[in-house]
């Protein structure tokens, strides 16, 4: 039996056909893959599915049966639910809370709390997804904050569950536990969309895989009929390098340094604990590690966000201690977020705009008290046009661009800046095969200039790929330092958890 079908179904945008005229179906009980590259038009598809956004033209059948879906309301009629890329909750409610939220149980005109705690707890027993149900959802790790948006949709009893790029920020170890998680729901007879831009992932979870490309469907294979490399071919249109070449260059003299760096977070616990470390020009230095365990205060003490309690950083042999971001600039360091909607990026400035932060006051953009316009307007669309930034407009606000335009558009800001060091924090987070290997090969060009890097990611194949040296960071500590031909992710995964280290190192 068909559980979702779509026919014909195009949504146009001002300027923009998002989606042209797509059909599919999936049987119940099915896992079904969508991929594209960024902007191809998957979270746009969803969003029409799901009721976020109404179609220009098309029809939709669920368990066979036309059905007109309006609203979000609508679809959760339909018992359809959807666990989105960022997540859905109120950091300062409890799990509960956060679950049964616009449908309490109530005793009398009162919230029952009590009830709706037992209610979390048996349907969490239920489909093995083990939660703290009166733990403070903000303090959780996002596998199990992802845990939370998933019983919040299995609460309100759909039967057709939308997962939007699900593993975007979970480690190796929190996207085996969702793929458990999702093998479990299928066998209870739920269907599954399964949006993503990871290949391996998708190769390893679906039942049948459908290719979008700039909002047409490219066709539909089944797993067993296909492979990684038909699949990028697909969704970008040419053949894609998935291995990353190796290149040996010189290495030159230190950039950065930094020595017995000790650093609290936002709540006033030290996040590093005596961190040492250095970057030389020509290698890329890889750190890996479990979110949280240091390295978000690592780059924030580093690009001058923060303070650290004690220890020194130096960049070119200078000391950073209280600088500003603005003068470590101009020493030489660019960086590359991972925030790109806080920190990346001002979203309701055009790509003009944010192509030239950080240079707007310096020649040929600015004449004095004056910018120069046309000059910038001439930057801006030789990056856009450099990067392959789509829609390509520069008048479009960076907000308007999918999450893998708007990391090129930043990528060209950073990388036009005059630097000699570059922090690169989780690069391709979200970014499609295409796009992933395109930012690969600027990090390879920088790296072929005498450039240092580097590289913090969640990604055990881009750290093994890209980096000469690779440190591991565990509860603020760095408990090893290797290099790609001397470990392999399983072993990398295992010291990420504080598995085997050496005890003394953390004294």
């Amino acid at each position: 039996m068909k559980a979702l079908e779509v026919r014909e179904v195009s949504k146009m945008f001002p300027g923009n056909l998002a989606n042209d005229r797509i059909s599919f179906s999936v049987e119940k009980g099915e896992i079904f893959a969508i991929v594209g590259e960024n902007g191809a038009g998957k979270t746009t598809l969803m969003n029409i599915i799901y009721g976020i956004y109404t179609p220009s033209a098309g029809t939709i059948f669920v368990n066979e049966k036309e059905v007109k879906i309006h609203s979000v309301e609508d679809a959760i009629r339909l018992r359809m639910g959807m666990v989105h890329q960022e997540f859905m909750l109120i950091p300062r409610f409890s799990v509960t809370e956060n679950i049964v939220v616009g449908d309490e149980p109530r005793k009398g005109i009162f919230f029952d709390y009590t009830r709706a705690v037992r209610e979390v707890r048996e349907l969490s027993e239920r489909v093995s997804l083990t939660v703290d149900a009166q733990a403070t959802t903000g303090d959780l790790p996002v596998g199990i904050q992802q845990r939370v948006e998933i019983l919040k949709v299995l609460r309100r009893g759909a039967e057709i569950l939308i997962f939007d790029e699900p593993t975007a920020v979970l480690t190796p170890e929190e996207t085996a536990d969702l793929f458990v998680t999702m093998r479990k729901l299928q066998e209870e007879g739920k269907t599954i969309l399964f949006i993503s831009h990871k290949l391996k992932e998708v190769m390893e979870i679906a039942d049948r895989i459908a290719v979008l490309r700039r909002g047409k469907l490219q066709g539909i294979v089944n797993k067993k009929d296909t492979n990684e490399e038909e699949l990028a071919r697909m969704m970008v249109g040419r053949n894609v390098v998935l291995e990353i070449p190796k290149l040996d260059v010189p290495v030159g003299d230190v950039a950065f340094a930094c020595h017995d760096l000790h650093v609290k977070n936002s709540r006033g616990y030290e996040a590093l604990k005596g961190v040492s470390f250095e970057v030389r020009g020509g290698e890329i230095v890889g750190v890996a590690g479990v979110q949280g365990n240091g390295q978000d205060e690592l780059v924030n003490a580093m690009i001058g966000f923060s303070r650290p309690v004690s220890g020194s950083m130096e960049l070119n042999r200078k000391s950073m201690h209280m600088v500003t971001t603005a003068q470590l600039r101009k020493e030489g360091m660019s960086y590359i977020t991972e925030d790109r909607a806080r920190r990346g990026l001002v979203m309701p400035y055009t790509v003009r705009d944010n192509a030239i932060m950080g240079q707007h006051l310096n020649k040929p953009f600015s004449r004095g008290l004056r910018m120069d316009y046309e000059k910038v307007a001439e930057f801006a669309e030789g990056k856009v046009k450099e990067y392959d930034i789509r829609p390509g407009d520069i008048y479009d606000t960076a907000g308007s661009l999918s999450g893998g335009n708007q990391q090129k558009l930043i990528l060209a800001r950073e990388l036009s800046l005059p630097h000699n060091f570059l922090i690169a924090s989780q690069p391709t987070r979200g970014l499609d095969v295409g796009a992933t290997e395109f930012v690969y090969g600027k990090l390879l060009e920088e790296k072929k200039a005498g450039k240092a890097i580097l590289l913090i990611s969640l990604e055990l194949s881009e750290i093994l790929g890209l980096s000469d040296r690779i440190l591991v960071m565990f509860d603020g500590h760095i408990v090893g330092e290797t290099t790609p031909d001397k470990t392999t992710e399983e072993a990398l995964g295992l010291l990420m958890l504080g598995v085997g280290i050496d005890r003394k190192v953390q004294s």
